[in-house]
């Protein structure tokens, strides 16, 4: 019997040595989306995307035909789990990387008020003063909440972030070496002249289809406001200035009675 279960032992453990080796293999290869899509269901692989990186940023980033210092844009899918980091090239913004979001919390809709472990949805900017490089959490990036919109609403809520530790009570948590490279990014960026980063934070993505799938949700005029937002960004390459317009986001012209949404 005891050899039985020794056999039985070193073969479970060959063929976890067998799928390690294949994951490690075939993970190069995979499209972002498919990481992610496996990341969410399969932990050993999740370790595997978020551990440290072997090679510098800068050389990371020219690979895939970036520059440290470029001007950034962070976009979160939280239904996805997934963070986009965006960057300027030419005149518009393209996708440089998607990282798995390591813990977010609360439900699907805007965070309301401080205490309701809610992560934010909306649209937010943070100035280098809302950097924070000694967070308890590693490192943190204050998303700004609340803004000028939430304000409005009577919307509250302290130190709602992008950061590390993978723990989460109203935040978008990385592990610590993937908020590494996004705090590096965005530092970067600052050091050569962006004044605010954007950072568009949505409960999913938000097509046609996800829309009308939620179509019966509490929140599904903000979702289709915040939408507008998205399409516009899609149109244009560029990320739409955004205005507090009368408890709706305003994303063209400069209307009047309206407060622009801004880093702090």
């Amino acid at each position: 019997m005891r050899r039985r279960t020794g056999r039985t032992l070193a073969i479970a453990f060959i063929g976890l040595i067998a799928m390690l080796m294949a994951v490690a293999i075939i993970a190069p290869k995979l499209s972002e989306t498919m990481k992610s899509e496996i990341a969410r269901h399969v932990p050993v692989f999740r370790d595997m995307l978020q551990r440290p990186p072997t090679r510098p940023l800068a050389d990371r980033l020219a690979e895939a035909g970036f520059a440290i210092g470029q001007p950034v844009l962070i976009r979160v899918f939280k239904q996805d789990s997934e963070l986009e980091v965006w960057m300027k090239r030419a005149a518009v913004f393209e996708k440089v990387w998607t990282f798995p979001i390591c813990k977010w919390s609360g439900a699907l809709g805007p965070k309301l008020k401080e205490g309701d472990r809610q992560s934010p949805e909306g649209y937010y900017f943070a100035s280098r003063k809302q950097l924070l490089p000694t967070s308890r959490h590693h490192r943190a990036i204050n998303t700004g909440f609340p803004n000028s919109f939430d304000a409005s609403l009577g919307r509250t809520g302290t130190v709602l972030m992008i950061h590390g530790s993978c723990s989460s009570i109203g935040c978008y948590a990385m592990t610590d070496p993937v908020i590494d490279d996004i705090y590096n990014i965005v530092e970067a960026a600052f050091d050569n002249g962006q004044t605010a980063i954007p950072m568009h934070l949505y409960p999913f993505r938000m097509t046609k289809h996800n829309l009308q799938k939620h179509a019966t949700h509490t929140w599904i005029d903000f979702w289709r406001n915040l939408a507008e937002g998205d399409a516009a960004f899609a149109a244009t390459g560029l990320p739409p200035l955004v205005w507090s317009c009368n408890g709706k986001y305003h994303f063209t012209g400069r209307p009047q009675n309206c407060q622009k949404v801004v880093s702090w």
